[in-house]
C-alpha cells in the first residue's frame, strides 16, 4: 500500500488548522500501517503518537456490545428472553399512541422487551437527532439519559429515569439509534455481579492484550489523552468539551456506557476489529465464536428501518458526508448493504461524535482507524474521515 497520500491528506487537515491532531492506522493481512500528525492540543503541546488515548465515543458501540454476546455464548441470557427479570424497571411498557405525541398519551405495549430487541437497537426507545423539539426527545434529555454536558446518573438510578418515559414504539418493531447499547450495559452488571469495565477487561480486553481501553485513563497514563474539543458550530472556534486532567475520564464514572464511554489506542481497537475478521479468533485463542461474529456483523434491519436510519444520515448530510448512509446496521456497528462511495459492501464499524471512526472490511482484508480530538459539533471532523477513507481505498492494489 503506498501510504505517502494517506500521510499527506492527514497532515493538510492538520495544516489547515481545523484539526489539532490525528492518529490512523490501516493494516490489511500481516501489513499495518499508523500515521500520527499535529499535536494534543489545537494551540501546540506534545505531538500527538501512536499510543495517543482517544475518547471513542460511539465508536464504543462495536466493543461494548461484545459484552452482551458473551453472556449469549455462555448461556447465560438467551435472545428472545424476556429483559424483566434482570432490568424490571422495563416491564410492562407504555408507548406513545404517536411518536410526536405528549408522553400521557399511551397505550400498553404489545409484548414484553427482548434481549434480542435491545441488541438490534428495536426496544422502543432511542435517539433521535432530527426530532429533539418532541416530548419523549426533550425527556430523554432531561433525565440526563446521554450524558453530554454532565455524566450520566449512576446505573440503578439511569434505569429508574428510563423506567419512567414510556417507548416510542412497540418492542421490535423499529430501529432507534444508541440508548439500547447503555441499557446493555447495565444488563451486563447485573446478570454478572461485576461492573461493565471489569467484565470486558476479563472476557474481552485481557484475552485481547488491550491494555489501554477502558472507561477511564489512570494517573499514569492522563498525559497519553489530548484535551477533547467541541467547535462552536457558527464560527468553529476551538471550545474545550473536557480536558484531560481531572476530566471526565481521569476516574472511572459510576455509569459505564456500552453505547459511548469507552477510550482507546489504534492499536488496542486493530486487535479487536482483527479478532472479528479471524472470525473470533486472535493469536490461536478463541474470544468470540464464529457464529456470534457473524451475528454481529450481518445486517439485522428490514428495509422500512434501512430507510428511516438512511434518512436521519441524509438530513444531516451536510455534516455527516456520508457517515450513516451504509445501509444497514448489525448488532452494535453499521454494517454496508449498497455501495454510494468508494467504501464496498461487506464494511462493518461506525463512527463517533468526537471525531473517531473504526471499521473493517472483510472483502479486501482491511483495518481501518481515524482518531482525532475534534467533535463533530462543525463538519470538519466528518470531512476528515470521509477524505480518509476515500484515500484509503484508492492506495489498495488487487
Amino acid at each position: 500500500m503506498d501510504t505517502s497520500k494517506i500521510r499527506e491528506v492527514l497532515n493538510r487537515h492538520v495544516d489547515s488548522g481545523k484539526i489539532p491532531g490525528v492518529v490512523a492506522l490501516i493494516s490489511r493481512g500481516e501489513e499495518t500501517y499508523v500515521e500520527a500528525a499535529g499535536t494534543m492540543r489545537h494551540d501546540g503541546g506534545a505531538p500527538m503518537a501512536r499510543d495517543t488515548i482517544f475518547r471513542l465515543a460511539s465508536t464504543s458501540k462495536p466493543i461494548g456490545v461484545a459484552a452482551t454476546m458473551a453472556l449469549v455464548e455462555d448461556c447465560r441470557l438467551r435472545l428472545d428472553d424476556p429483559v424483566d427479570e434482570w432490568l424490571p424497571e422495563l416491564a410492562d411498557r407504555q408507548v406513545l399512541k404517536r411518536p410526536d405525541g405528549p408522553l400521557d398519551e399511551t397505550v400498553p405495549a404489545r409484548r414484553q422487551i427482548t434481549i434480542r430487541d435491545l441488541l438490534t437497537s428495536t426496544f422502543g426507545l432511542g435517539l433521535d437527532v432530527n426530532a429533539f423539539g418532541l416530548p419523549i426527545q426533550a425527556a430523554i434529555l432531561e433525565q440526563n439519559l446521554m450524558g453530554y454536558a454532565t455524566p450520566p446518573p449512576a446505573p440503578d438510578e439511569w434505569m429508574r429515569r428510563l423506567g419512567t418515559l414510556p417507548l416510542v414504539h412497540h418492542p421490535g418493531e423499529h430501529w432507534q439509534y444508541h440508548l439500547s447499547l447503555d441499557v446493555l450495559g447495565v444488563l451486563v452488571s447485573r446478570v454478572t455481579g461485576q461492573s461493565l469495565d471489569a467484565y470486558l477487561r476479563e472476557r474481552i480486553f485481557g484475552p485481547l492484550g488491550m491494555t489501554d481501553t477502558g472507561f477511564h485513563v489512570p494517573a499514569d497514563k492522563i498525559h497519553r489523552l489530548p484535551v477533547a474539543y467541541a467547535p462552536d458550530a457558527q464560527t468553529g472556534e476551538f471550545t474545550v468539551w473536557d480536558e484531560a486532567e481531572g476530566g471526565r475520564y481521569s476516574s472511572l464514572p459510576e455509569f459505564q456506557s456500552g453505547g459511548g464511554g469507552l477510550v482507546s489506542t489504534v492499536d488496542d481497537y486493530h486487535a479487536y476489529f482483527r479478532m472479528l475478521l479471524n472470525h473470533g479468533t486472535h493469536g490461536g485463542e478463541r474470544i468470540l465464536s464464529r457464529p456470534t461474529v457473524e451475528l454481529m456483523t450481518t445486517n439485522r434491519m428490514t428495509a422500512s428501518e434501512q430507510a428511516r436510519m438512511y434518512e436521519l444520515a441524509d438530513d444531516k448530510a451536510n455534516v455527516s458526508l456520508g457517515l450513516g448512509k451504509q445501509g444497514g446496521w448489525g448488532i452494535g456497528m453499521a454494517v454496508r448493504t449498497y455501495r454510494a462511495d468508494y467504501n464496498p459492501i461487506g464494511q462493518f464499524g461506525w463512527d463517533g461524535g468526537t471525531g473517531t471512526s473504526a471499521y473493517a472490511d472483510p472483502a479486501n482484508d482491511v483495518v481501518g482507524f481515524l482518531f482525532t480530538q475534534t467533535g463533530m459539533s462543525t463538519p470538519d471532523a466528518a470531512h476528515l474521515i470521509h477524505d480518509f477513507w476515500t484515500t484509503v481505498y484508492q492506495q489498495l492494489a488487487d
